[in-house]
């Protein structure tokens, strides 16, 4: 643990270098949601985007103004000047000063390899541009926060011209230097060392932003601050160019509960999950469910000796509280699963289950039979709590699918046509009904759906939300078994079933028809409690 260090600033680039992605894509109302997330979760400073690259970052910086952020500064991004004669009348440092933020990150040349071939210029006019452009920025009365691009390849490369470099910037009253590992090659090690040894020739706080084409993104950054940085530059997620950056989601619970790091904002880390998905859901990218610390199996637990551990210490398996992060505990069926696992989960539903060990027991077993023909609970809890409350005599299917037809049709002209015809018995009344879909799925969900609407009006308002296919036993072509997972929503709750078969069309009417009956049974239990409530 770290102690009487000076404080940690959190600087958040993923509104800038996080859209770099790819498939990252951000509306000017996306990015100001996103703006009020980090500014609630206490985020001191939030990089907008790069005023004069695009019109929808000229507006973005218009329209933040109206914001009423209580924790974080804006700051707009962009490069030094072009020539270091030009550099008043340069367009890029002129459109930084309109954006009108009080703190303005801006980026030079470090590695000579850049300046002499991308940028043409000598080592002096590398510096005097350096100088020049932190000086004018500093003149207006911003903060400035110079990004030394390349910085560790430039120092590996040719350390004095490197801290020339950043020396020019300090001279020219830059308030954070930091250091860039931009192709994200670096080792902690490395980053060590090197910063160590700056520390050692420029006064000026030191900053790092680091890029994880390496895998070493979260691990550069910690290394960073052991050796002296205090300002920490990262995205939620770890989105951005290439591999992306360092992951704040991972960076801050690790500066915070291993480090014991103290950030200048109060970061209240029960809200990281939260923010998480937040900017995923805004993304619209589907979350990581390995992400340490937030991600939704970071807290999970299958295996059976595992959870036998964690039910009596959960420290046993976890190296932290979940609920530090906003996290959960989950615990998985499978056929991993021990009794452990079934009770967990039983209790998780509120299941009351026999004390009898012989059908604890037998209820695993069957489990791990019906996961090896092919069904997987782990990702299907509203299956398997059917299972289980069939098997307590609690739960019967409220219809039984007697008969099922598809007829798919199309031709050369690009024509297209999927039918399915059903027979559905509830309560020993017959329905038979068809429907057309957009493909033999939806053909069949709208088919049982239309069947059953008379007798169960409830389900009106539930609604598939996604579809999945796994073929199992690749090995054997198109006649392997496949396991279909389906998520459904009544607007209130999700939930998620399975079904699994050779035939992909009864793999799926088994999983939709789990969805409904767990619907249904949900809906009767409710009902129940208000009529005993009566």
């Amino acid at each position: 643990m770290m102690k009487d260090r000076e404080l940690i600033e959190l600087f958040d680039t993923t509104l800038r270098d996080g859209t770099q992605g790819e498939r990252v894509n951000l509306s000017i109302h996306d990015k100001l949601l996103i703006t009020e997330k980090l500014d609630d979760f206490g985020i001191d400073i939030i990089e907008g985007g790069w005023p004069g690259s695009n019109p929808k970052d000229e507006e973005y910086f218009q329209k933040v103004r109206g914001l009423d952020l209580k924790n974080s500064k804006i700051c707009a991004f962009g490069s030094t000047a072009r020539f270091p004669d030009k550099v008043k009348s340069d367009n890029n440092i002129q459109m930084l000063l309109k954006a009108e933020t009080p703190v303005i990150a801006i980026f030079g040349k470090t590695w000579r390899l850049h300046s002499h071939k991308s940028l043409g210029l000598s080592d002096e006019q590398n510096e005097e541009l350096i100088y020049k452009s932190v000086e004018l920025l500093k003149s207006h009365g911003r903060k400035v926060v110079f990004d030394a691009e390349h910085f560790f390849d430039g120092y590996k490369d040719d350390h004095e011209f490197a801290i020339k470099m950043l020396m020019a910037a300090a001279n020219g009253g830059a308030d954070v230097l930091t250091l860039c590992d931009t192709n994200g090659g670096s080792i902690p090690e490395e980053i060590t060392r090197i910063i160590k040894h700056v520390k050692e020739t420029v006064s000026s706080p030191i900053g790092i932003h680091c890029h994880n084409d390496s895998e070493l993104g979260v691990a550069n950054t910690l290394a960073a601050v052991l050796a002296g940085a205090v300002h920490v530059q990262g995205t939620i997620n770890g989105v951005g160019e290439r591999c992306g950056n360092a992951n704040l989601s991972s960076v801050i619970p690790n500066l915070i509960l291993k480090l014991g790091c103290k950030t200048m904002s109060d970061i209240d880390l029960s809200d990281m999950t939260s923010v998480s998905n937040y900017v995923y859901e805004v993304m619209n990218l589907v979350p990581n469910i390995r992400s340490a610390y937030v991600g939704r199996s970071a807290f999970a637990h299958k295996g059976g000796i595992h959870v036998s551990a964690v039910l009596k210490d959960s420290r046993m398996y976890e190296h932290i509280s979940p609920e530090k992060v906003g996290n959960t505990q989950r615990v998985l069926v499978s056929d991993l699963s021990g009794q452990s696992n079934v009770r967990y989960k039983a209790k998780e539903f509120g299941i009351e289950l026999p004390d009898d060990k012989d059908f604890s027991r037998d209820l695993v077993q069957h489990i791990k039979t019906m996961e090896y023909g092919g069904l997987q609970y782990d990702g299907a809890e509203a299956s398997f709590e059917l299972l289980l409350r069939a098997e307590l005599k609690e739960y019967t299917p409220f219809f039984d699918v007697k008969y099922a037809k598809m007829n798919v049709m199309f031709d050369e002209n690009g024509s297209e046509y999927s039918e399915a015809v059903l027979k559905v018995i509830v309560d020993g009344e017959e329905e038979h009904t068809a429907s057309d879909g957009d493909g033999p799925v939806n053909a069949l969900d709208k088919a049982l759906r239309k069947a059953l609407t008379r007798f169960y009006p409830s389900i009106e308002n539930m609604h598939l939300v996604d579809y999945k296919v796994r073929v199992l036993g690749e090995k054997n072509g198109t006649g392997a078994q496949v396991r279909v997972l389906v998520d459904s929503s009544d607007g209130v709750d999700s939930w998620s079933t399975v079904g699994a078969s050779e035939n992909i069309i009864k793999a799926s009417l088994t999983a939709i028809s789990d969805s409904i009956n767990y619907k249904l049974f949900k809906t009767s239990r409710v009902a129940k409690k208000i009529v005993a409530s009566v």
